[in-house]
């Protein structure tokens, strides 16, 4: 599984990095949000996690330049505040899960594998 974590904090997104490339993960990482979108013309991706602030630009703007491609990849917010209770809604922000950071590598990978193991079924939240 390839996944794109989006993170300008370094030690958060080494140590998510390490979290999923132990698990045989492929990862690659960008510190923004123009590498990020520079990433989404190198390779295809089965997961983009990002942060929601970054210094150029939010996570969103990532997303939803992802999905504007076609890229119909999982998408995993993350955030040092906690989202208000509308943001599960489908559609609401475009991505399918929002974590508080720091993020927990067991949930992190729990999202990973349920989307996996559920390869092949459409989307029900894009």
């Amino acid at each position: 599984m390839q996944v794109l974590i989006v993170e300008d904090h370094q030690d958060s997104c080494e140590q998510l990095e390490r979290c999923l490339t132990r698990r045989d993960y492929d990862v690659a990482t960008a510190g923004d949000l123009q590498t990020g979108i520079d990433f989404l013309d190198k390779q295809r991706f089965d997961a983009i996690i990002a942060d929601i602030a970054l210094p150029d630009g939010t996570g969103y703007t990532l997303l939803n330049e992802a999905r504007r491609r076609g890229i119909h990849a999982l998408g995993i917010a993350m955030s040092g505040y906690p989202y208000p209770s509308n943001v599960n809604e489908a559609g609401v922000t475009g991505f399918d899960y929002h974590l508080t950071k720091p993020v927990n590598c067991d949930d992190l990978l729990s999202l990973l594998e349920k989307s996996r193991a559920n390869e092949g079924d459409a989307p029900t939240n894009l």
